[in-house]
Parts: C-alpha cells; structure tokens; sequence
C-alpha cells in the first residue's frame, strides 16, 4: 500500500527457498518460497497492516499523514533476505522537481522485521550503511546489541543476554547443576548459547553435552543429536533453538521411546502455540515474551473476504490451504473451487489464535516506534494540537535518530530503546501443563523482570508440572550433594559438577553442605563421629573414679594398713629379743616412712592441682629417702654389730644411736634440699597435654624442671645403691641373725623396680604414666615391707619358740 511514507517489513512467511541450479546462460528466474505458510508468521505480517492502519486513522499520531507499507516473504532465507533488503532500500518511485534534484520519495522510511537472527543480521549490514532504521520483533541475538556493527538496528524483544542470564538463574533457582544443551546452528542459537554457557559457568551449573543442528541438515546429524539426548545422564535439557529447528528434532525423538526430559525452551520455540502437539514435552518451562491483548487485531484478521484474499497471492495461498479449494477459475479436475461460503472462524489455526498474542505485540511495537520517530521529526504540537507538515520531506536518518529517543505507552504496554537499541527485559516465564482434556496447554507461572534489582528480578506465583506429570522437582546433578561431615573431590578429566565425596578426617569437620573443604576444630575440640560439629574433648587423668584408679589407691591403703599393723605388732613385742636385736627405733622409724610411701602414692590419683602437682613429686622423693636412709642405718647397724665382737674393736661407739639418727636426717635433709630448690625455681605445675593422643586432653602434671626430677630420682637410686652394697658385703654373717640378707634381696626388688620404671615412664601415654610411677611406688614399698619385716613378724606370730635370745646367738 502505497502513502506519504513507506514503512517496509520482512517476515519468514515460508520456511524454505526453491533453490534452482543456474547454468549461467539464462536470466534466472525470481526466487520462489516453498513449503506451507507459516500461519504464525502471516499473522505477524497482518498485525503490521492492522498497525498501520490503526494509525492511519488516529488524530493524535501523524495525522494527516498517511503510512504505506511494503512487505515481502523472506522464506527464512538470508539470500532472500538480502535481495528484499536491496529492494526496499533502492527506493520505488523518483519524483522529479524544478531544480532537477532526484528524490528517492518511494525509499523506505524504516523495516520491520526479519524474525530471525541471522537474516536480520544480514540486513542490517546492509541498509545500516544507508541510515535506514531496522526494528525486529523477533531477532533476538546479543550480537545485534553491537552498535558497531549494527548502528542503525533496533528491536522491541529483549536480546537474548538477558534471557541467556535469565534462564542461568531459573536452572540454579531448580537446583540443576547437570543438564543438556542443544542450539540451533545459526546465528540465534550460537550466539544464544555461548551467552548462556557464560552465565551457566558464574551459577556454577555444568552442561555435560551442546549439540547444534540446523533443519537443513541431513537427517543423520539430527538423529545423532537425538542419540545423544537419549543416552545421557543429564535429566534436564536446555534448548536454544528456533521453532522450525526444534520441531525437525522433536518429531526425531517421537519415532521412537525415549527417557523422559525435563525440557527448559528460549522464547523462539516454547511460546510457540504450533509445538505444543509434542507430549514428550510436556513439563517444559522457559522464559517467552509477555502475554499481551491488542484491541480489534482478531477482528481485523478475521475479515478476510474472497475479494481480499484474491488480491494478495499469500492470502490466496493461505486461504486454499485452508479450506483445500481454489480461488478462480483454474482449478484442476479433482480439486474443488472455493465457492465464496468459506468462514475463516470455523478454522482451527495459528492465523486465528489470538489467545496467546506475544510476538505479535512485538510486530505491533515496532510499527508504533517507527510511527512515533517519524511523527517527532515532522509533527510539532501548537496550541494543543498536533500539527504534520506533509510537504516536508524527511530522511531515514532523522527517523533514525528520532527512534532512539522514542519513549511512549501503547495499551499499558512501554516502548523505549537503550543506547543499544534493545528494550527493558521482561519475560514471562511459562509452563506446559496438562489440561483436564489431556491437552498440553502453555500456563504462565511467572515473571522475570530485568529492570529490577539483582535478587528480585524472578518471580514464581503458582505450582508447575514437571516431565511426565510429577509435582516433586526432578533431579539432576552429575554428584549427589556431599551432605555435612564430607568435602567435595573433583573426579578427574571431568566438569566441577562430577566429583566424590570424601569424609573429612578425625579432628576436621564440615558443617556445610557441598563444602569444597573441612576444617580442623580448634585446639581443645575435637569432631564427632559425624564430622560436622566439634565438641570440647574429654579430659583424661588417672582418677578415683575408674577401675585402674580404685585399685591402685585400695593396694595404697592396704600397704599403709599393713605397714600400721606391723609397727602394732612390733610395738606389742618390743621387749621380745627379735625386735630388740633389729634396733627397734629405727624399724619404727622405716614402717612410719614406709607407711607414708604408700600414702604419697594417693596424691598421684585425681585432676591435677597446683599443690598436688608439687605435693606428689617431692612428697615421694623425701618419704623415699627417709625410707632408704632407715634401711641404711639397719644395714651400718648389723655390720658393725658383727665388726665390734672382734677383739679391741670400739667400732660400735662411734655408731651408736645419736649417730643412726643423725645419719637418717642427713641424707633426708639433702633430698629436703633438692626438692626446696626444685620448687623454688621450677616447680611442677598442672597442664593439658594435647599431644598425645589428638582426640583427648591428658591433664598431667608438668615436672617444670626435668633436671629437678631426675636428680630427685638419681638421689634414691644412689642411696638404694649403696645400701646394696653394704647388704651384700654383710651376706656371709651368721644366718640367723643377719639380717642383711634380707636388705639384700629389698634392695634387689628395690632397684630392678626402679630401674623398669625408667623406661615403663618414658614410654607410658598419658593417664598410664601416673599408674606406672604408682604401681612403681607401690612395688618397691610392698618389697621393702614384705622382704624385711615379714619373716619378722612370722616369727613373732607363729614361731614364738624361735623369739629367744639362744635361737638368735645360734647356740642351740
């Protein structure tokens, strides 16, 4: 249609071009389209006319002014495509003035259109060289954004930057972090899914397999995508892919049964009312363009008359297809002639569906964007009224410029470009559910609105159906979460999605689902079996509590009592001759010390203190000593008893009971000595030992000075030394008083105990130390007391005869 300006439009009416072989002498023929007509993208064309027509009527925009349009068929084809674009931007009609000054008058002002990416992309680089504004309602590729490239483009749909982050944050939002992807292989779904590849890898979402294919292809490349789709372990499939592209591969997956898949569409297919005959598809979600209402558009396609539909022949195409007769006069012999009582709404068509108008809108967008730039560069408002100057004539590049400034309202819908001539990001996001009938129908659940802050541009406001009917979220993950108390392990040569899961050691803990690491627990905390809190760890000491605790204390008492009741029974025998002749003062002084070693050995038992620390340590090495010093004293004692008898000797003055006690005090009062200086300047302290063992804390008692320790212990080891010594130089003495045999063999048991308990200590863990320092008190006492006083108080008790001073001299 003809008018003062020409508003051009390229739609994919047909999907394939009738390729001819040219034999290069001959004018070849125009290119023809193949194929059935694409209903939906005649609606498209039609909505455009509706537009133009909408405003050729209105007062308020351009009027006066009349808009022409011219639409051609690009049959999807970018060499189709290209040769339109030539077409419109050539020009129509030049008008010749006065000054001779050619004017292109019938040159397009502006195109609406290619539906697709990739022949959009060709015209663009072509009339953007002639400042002639391109406005798309479909071609959705980023790279379009490139102003660059692509100076003069624009679209009213959003570039698919947005749906490719879009539908990134839908998968995370499901929880997939293993899925599928398919792309048509062209412009739209290259382009399309190297941008969502970009935003899946920042959500941290893995794609086990992207397969391209192209409807042109050979069938052995679609089936081979198929196959992979069959044989994969992803559940979840994305499909960046145009609606002709997706329906060659659906009708592949339908010849035969395949493992259900959760299907996430881009907008060119999954808003398409034509696919919904797939079942296998049933569940599919994705982003698609607003569902929106245009006033009087159904009427306006509805009102096809055969003298209308006469005059174009795409109608006439149209129009028999749809009723399977044939308009005019040359019909052959089988087929019948439309006969003028066909109704156009008895028909179940994508032409007449306008329940699910979204392109559509974008078609209607456009007109209206081209229609507001060029009312803004040839209309002024005076007065209150809205005034057009028909007789100037206006360049597309003041179209183009104009455009980019447009901001306005149609039925509530906003129409405004950004520098990059891409529209504000709204999406609707929509699910294929199963209606009560078992058709599949397209219910929108949500929305997606990326003018909104990051975090609340997604929005979900009612249930979806998922594959084959289910309410539960199917699954599908490469790795099962690695739950708390494990780390994730990649698997080796695959994505970060593939990994094991790994406990954590002892000690370690991770109390985070899918945590890359564990963490070791604080010092004095140690992990539950679990490994996922630390809890304080148990705090061991040798304690009165505990089995080995109870008996070693129960042996300490029992040693003391015994020692008690030997000193009673040599108390109550004190003038009988065995206890006269064995020097009674210092016995009692070595059952008193005897009694107190096995007492000392009680400090050793229970949670360590300060004082207990320091008590236990020197307690021991002065009772020790006392008790070593007494058995010293007896040993001199019955040697120089036997000495004195020699003739002239006066050896037992020098040694008589002053010097005993003074002998005993000395040697206690250098190890008196030795422990005060030890205390003095490191003394023991009590401290939790977590070297040991990892798991528990050893609550010990520090020795503070080491040296202080061993020189206590070397100090007994010594005197024990020498009073076996002294012993064995006395063994020959007459049997029956001696008793320098017994010392012996106390001092033998003395000193092999000793001398085990080196090593036994340095090698015990923990709580075991303390019980091997006590068993080692206990031992040496027990020996001590068992070896010199036991066959004492036999004889005492059960040998009464023996107790004479005859039996003792040996003069029987």
């Amino acid at each position: 249609m003809g008018g003062d300006y020409i508003v051009g439009g390229v739609f994919s009416i047909h999907n394939y071009l009738h390729t001819v072989k040219h034999n290069y002498t001959i004018i070849p023929e125009p290119p023809t389209c193949t194929g059935s007509i694409d209903s939906r993208e005649l609606r498209f064309s039609r909505a455009m006319v509706f537009a133009i027509e909408e405003i050729n009527n209105s007062t308020e925009l351009l009027p006066g002014i009349i808009l022409g349009y011219q639409i051609y068929d690009s049959c999807a084809s970018v060499p189709l495509a290209m040769h339109v674009t030539f077409q419109l931007s050539n020009g129509l009609d030049p008008v010749f003035y006065a000054s001779n000054n050619c004017s292109q008058s019938g040159m397009v002002m502006a195109i609406v259109g290619e539906s697709g990416s990739t022949p959009s992309i060709s015209m663009s680089r072509i009339i953007g060289s002639f400042n002639i504004p391109q406005v798309s309602h479909f071609a959705t590729c980023a790279c379009l954004s490139d102003k660059q490239q692509y100076p003069s483009f624009f679209r009213t749909i959003p570039s698919d930057q947005f749906q490719s982050d879009a539908l990134a944050k839908l998968i995370k939002h499901f929880g997939w972090t293993w899925i599928g992807a398919v792309r048509s292989d062209s412009d739209y779904g290259n382009n399309g899914m190297a941008s969502f590849l970009d935003a899946a890898e920042k959500e941290g979402i893995c794609v086990e397999y992207s397969e391209s294919f192209h409807r042109t292809h050979p069938r052995s490349r679609i089936q081979r995508v198929a196959d992979i789709i069959c044989r994969s372990t992803a559940m979840v499939v994305l499909a960046f892919v145009a609606s002709g592209d997706m329906k060659i591969l659906l009708k592949e997956l339908s010849r035969k049964p395949s493992p259900p898949r959760q299907w996430i569409g881009s907008e060119a297919w999954v808003t398409n009312p034509d696919m919904l005959s797939f079942s296998i598809c049933a569940g599919a979600i994705g982003f698609g363009i607003q569902q929106s209402v245009i006033p009087g558009l159904r009427e306006f396609l509805l009102d096809l008359s055969p003298t209308k539909v006469a005059a174009s022949p795409l109608l006439t195409e149209f129009w028999e297809d749809a009723f399977n007769c044939r308009l005019g006069k040359d019909a052959a012999k089988d087929e019948s002639v439309c006969d003028g009582t066909e109704d156009i709404e008895t028909i179940q068509d994508l032409y007449t569906d306008t329940s699910q108008l979204r392109i559509t809108n974008m078609v209607y967008k456009a007109v209206y964007a081209i229609a507001h730039a060029i009312h803004n560069a040839v209309c002024q408002d005076m007065n209150a009224k809205t005034q057009c100057d028909i007789f100037t004539r206006i360049e597309s590049k003041q179209v183009l410029s104009q455009l980019k400034k447009v901001n306005f309202s149609k039925n509530g819908y906003d129409v405004s470009f950004d520098a990059n001539g891409d529209p504000v990001a709204r999406y609707e996001l929509v699910n294929w559910q199963k209606s009560e009938s078992g058709s599949i129908e397209m219910v929108p659940v949500g929305h997606y609105d990326g003018s909104l802050p990051e975090g609340q541009e997604f929005l979900i406001n009612r249930n979806l159906t998922w594959v084959e009917g289910a309410t539960q979220v199917p699954v599908s993950v490469c790795s099962d979460s690695c739950p708390p108390g494990t780390r994730k392990v990649l698997q080796k040569g695959k994505p970060i999605c593939c990994y094991d899961c790994i406990p954590c050691p002892e000690g370690e803990i991770s109390n985070d689902t899918d945590s890359p690491d564990c963490f070791p627990c604080p010092e004095e905390l140690w992990s539950n079996a679990e490994r996922d809190t630390c809890f304080p760890k148990p705090v061991e000491f040798l304690s009165f509590d505990e089995v080995l605790g109870i008996i070693l204390a129960a042996f300490s008492v029992g040693g003391a009592c015994l020692a008690i009741i030997t000193a009673a029974v040599f108390f109550r025998h004190r003038a009988s001759p065995i206890v006269r002749a064995n020097n009674s003062e210092l016995s009692f002084l070595l059952l008193f010390s005897l009694t107190l070693c096995f007492l000392c050995s009680l400090t050793f038992i229970g949670a360590p203190s300060d004082w207990s620390c320091m008590l236990r340590h020197t307690a021991f090495g002065i009772t020790f000593v006392l008790c070593i010093s007494c058995v010293l004293g007896k040993t001199i004692v019955v040697l120089l008893a036997f000495k004195a008898t020699l003739p002239g000797s006066n050896v037992m003055k020098w040694f008589g009971p002053l010097q005993q006690r003074m002998t005993v005090v000395s040697f206690t009062f250098i190890q008196v000595l030795i422990c005060a200086i030890w205390l003095g300047l490191s003394p023991p302290f009590p401290m939790k030992n977590l070297s040991i063992y990892q798991e528990r804390i050893i609550l010990e008692c520090a020795l503070g000075s080491a040296i202080g320790f061993w020189v206590v212990l070397g100090y007994i080891g010594l005197l024990a030394v020498f009073c076996f010594v002294l012993a064995v130089l006395a063994r020959k003495l007459p049997d029956n008083f001696n008793e320098a045999k017994l010392i012996t063999f106390s001092m033998l048991i003395f000193c092999a105990v000793w001398i085990t308990f080196i090593p036994a200590y340095v090698s015990s863990p923990g709580k075991f130390t303390v019980a091997v320092e006590i068993f080692a008190i206990l031992a040496s006492s027990f020996g001590l007391i068992l070896c010199i006083f036991a066959p004492k108080c036999y004889i005492i008790l059960f040998k009464p005869e023996k107790n004479t001073k005859k039996h003792l001299m040996n003069k029987n």
